[in-house]
């Protein structure tokens, strides 16, 4: 197999998507074992959840594979390059994902497994199937399937759920919707094109900021009930809020109308990942000194 063949597999698994998966596992999995849990555990769960997560996402391209054609920052992904075949990417994905679930089923519990194939599910059926063509809220209660490594990486570690991933899941729930449609600012000719109904190609301008200060609000929110009922020191207390500070404001350069939406909106995509890796290592530091 040739280097090209083997990176356009790669391709088909997103892993910079992946990327953020992870960073909101290891933070859960420190939380659920206070301290650092073994690091058998955390690679099976890591490697595991990256196969999962590369499986949704390879099922993904292979049903939106006619629409990637439309927009050009999907232009070149695999399957509409023709680099790997339909069947190929069909069988790639299906192998992954099996091996992922044989992975939490021998090294982690089986809560985790339940949710790990779950997870698989919700992203490829309810999301991208169901509501990602049919509904502007699309990103809002599909993104419920990038929270999932949240309640995977506390349950590998303990085989049961609680208050405080549950507190963890939201965060992420309602980080994900200004996170996507940020970006989505900047590609929303691509979906108009598509004929995808992503939040800023169908809706005013006004109403995606509104949308976006509430998520936002409700994201900071979530965060500090997820360091009170982890009974995390003040001082994380304090940082997140200063983190979350820094978004809204953020928030507040985006103007409806503004020639500098794009620009003020691409920087709000950035922003978030930087708010939700930041808030994830606090969250390391945190339990770990307090072990």
């Amino acid at each position: 197999m040739s280097v090209f063949k083997i990176r356009a597999y790669l391709d088909l698994m997103k892993l910079r998507v992946v990327e953020l998966l992870i960073i909101t596992t290891i933070p859960a999995m420190v939380l659920a074992e206070h301290g650092f849990p073994s690091l058998k555990l955390v690679a099976a769960t890591l490697i595991g959840g990256t196969l999962a997560a590369g499986s949704a996402n390879a099922f993904n391209m292979v049903i939106e594979a006619k629409t990637d054609k439309l927009m050009a920052r999907t232009s070149n992904r695999p399957l509409v390059t023709g680099s790997i075949g339909k069947n190929q990417a069909l069988i790639f994905a299906t192998i992954i994902g099996v091996f992922s679930l044989v992975i939490f089923q021998y090294y982690t519990t089986p809560l985790a497994t339940l949710l790990n194939a779950l997870a698989i599910f919700y992203y490829v059926v309810i999301y991208t199937i169901i509501l990602k063509p049919n509904t502007a809220q699309n990103i809002v209660w599909g993104g419920a399937a990038g929270c999932m490594p949240v309640l995977i990486g506390w349950a590998a570690v303990t085989g049961t759920l609680s208050w405080v991933p549950i507190a963890f899941f939201m965060v992420v729930f309602f980080w994900t919707p200004p996170h996507f449609w940020a970006l989505a600012i900047k590609y929303r000719a691509d979906y108009s094109a598509a004929g995808i109904p992503m939040l800023p190609s169908v809706s005013s301008q006004s109403s995606v900021i509104s949308q976006m200060w509430f998520h936002t609000i409700a994201m900071v929110i979530s965060s500090t009930a997820l360091i009170q009922l982890a009974k995390l020191p003040v001082w994380v207390l304090c940082a997140t809020v200063l983190l979350g500070a820094i978004f809204t404001f953020q928030l507040f350069a985006l103007k409806d109308n503004s020639e500098n939406y794009d620009k003020v909106a691409t920087g709000i995509f950035h922003w978030s990942i930087t708010y939700l890796s930041l808030f994830s290592v606090l969250l390391v530091i945190a339990q770990l000194l307090s072990a």
